[in-house]
């Protein structure tokens, strides 16, 4: 961004006074652009004993499955965000939500906060971010199709938690940063 968001002057990467890291500053009016990271929130999407995955019809990572999610939007809750990232991604409706997994990925700027959720009456389908949507076992998901690490992790810990507590209520809070090493 070259440009103040405020005036529409002229904008420069700087240290503002009082500060330690560098802002784009506008030379005209003084107005600082913080730049802070993005929530993504979504859920873990579980009926009986498969999840529910989608086919992503939208870069980054056409084609590929992963689990409904997307951006926060200003004047939502982060569940708000989940339930609605599954409406409109998998046409489904997520109930009773815990929040079970928060990825700190700091080279995107970005933080995840995914939620375990129920699919209400098992209905479901294909938004339009989705081009299918398809409840999985954990032996049919196509790991090697996956999309995201985020998604993969988050499978992987429902999977495990399950083999050791009977009620997703009991399921403990995964908290991890992924860096560079493992982004997808």
């Amino acid at each position: 961004m070259t440009f103040c968001l405020k005036c529409g002057n002229k904008a420069a990467l700087k240290i503002p006074e009082g500060d330690n890291r560098k802002r784009i500053v506008c030379d005209h009016c003084g107005y600082i652009h913080y730049q802070n990271p993005n929530i993504i929130c979504g859920a873990v999407v579980v009926h009986e004993d498969k999840v529910l995955l989608c086919k992503r019809a939208i870069e980054p990572q056409y084609g590929l499955w992963t689990i409904p999610a997307g951006f926060m939007e200003i004047g939502e809750t982060v569940e708000q965000g989940a339930k609605r990232e599954t409406l409109e991604e998998a046409e489904a409706t997520a109930t009773n939500l815990k929040l079970y997994c928060i990825y700190d990925i700091p080279i995107i700027g970005q933080v995840y906060m995914l939620y375990l959720a129920n699919l209400q009456d098992g209905n479901f389908g294909a938004g339009s971010e989705s081009l299918e949507c398809q409840l999985f076992t954990e032996d049919e998901i196509p790991w090697d199709e996956m999309a995201f690490d985020s998604s993969i992790r988050s499978l992987r810990h429902y999977f495990a938690d399950r083999q050791t507590y009977s009620n997703f209520v009991d399921f403990p809070l995964h908290h991890e940063t992924i860096s560079t090493d493992f982004i997808k």
